[in-house]
């Protein structure tokens, strides 16, 4: 392991013309945040090719924690990922046109794998700093999940990587495309970032408060 932090974004998908993910991660690439350099990828938004192009990017830099980015064009709130299942459901096809239904991410794998953030912590320092943060506990079913759910079995290879998932909610020039989400700036969306990396960087283990849902 080196000094690095991954950060990945995806292209625009799904009729958008640009992706908050990798608008956050590009603005990041090479600032340093709690003495470790931030190193960004852009990934396709596709089934097939997304996670060979990580893992080339985890095999080649060595870093010391990752944080996949992503669109969830409906939510709100800066969501910090709990869970990664093993399923690919894609009610849109992907950019290569894919549309795979009911296939595991990987077969023979376990049904899921948890985040190593510190999520909790880092919801809360969000919400600390005044930007709308939550826990969630669904990735959802399309590259977004399939990204997280191979990144956390790569790094079980790797002990001592954190790593995990972020949805990001629309850009402000999305809001048309997403009429039931808030949108957030990018200024917040790459504050909220540089706040996650850093109280990951800088936390040993994770608040234990109530984050869970009742439905």
């Amino acid at each position: 392991m080196n000094d690095q932090v991954l950060i990945t974004g995806f292209e625009p998908f799904g009729g958008d013309v640009v992706n908050p993910s990798w608008e956050v991660a590009r603005t990041l690439d090479g600032r340093r945040i709690a003495g470790r350099r931030i190193v960004a990828r852009r990934l396709p938004c596709a089934f097939r090719t997304a996670l060979p192009l990580l893992f080339d990017a985890l095999d080649g830099l060595k870093p010391r924690c990752v944080i996949a980015l992503g669109l969830a064009g409906s939510r709100s709130a800066v969501s910090i990922e709990r869970v990664a299942i093993n399923i690919v459901d894609a009610r849109i096809p992907d950019n290569l046109g894919a549309q795979p239904v009911d296939e595991p991410v990987q077969a023979e794998a376990p049904a899921a794998f948890f985040s190593s953030l510190p999520i909790k912590a880092i919801s809360a320092g969000l919400r600390e700093a005044g930007l709308p943060a939550e826990v969630s506990q669904s990735a959802g079913t399309f590259v977004c999940n399939q990204v997280f759910f191979g990144l956390m079995q790569h790094l079980q290879a790797t002990p001592g990587i954190r790593g995990g998932f972020i949805h990001l909610p629309p850009l402000p020039e999305q809001a048309a495309r997403h009429p039931g989400a808030r949108p957030l700036s990018l200024v917040q969306q790459v504050q909220a970032i540089e706040l996650a990396v850093a109280i990951t960087l800088t936390r040993a283990t994770d608040l234990r408060l109530a984050a869970g849902t009742i439905d």
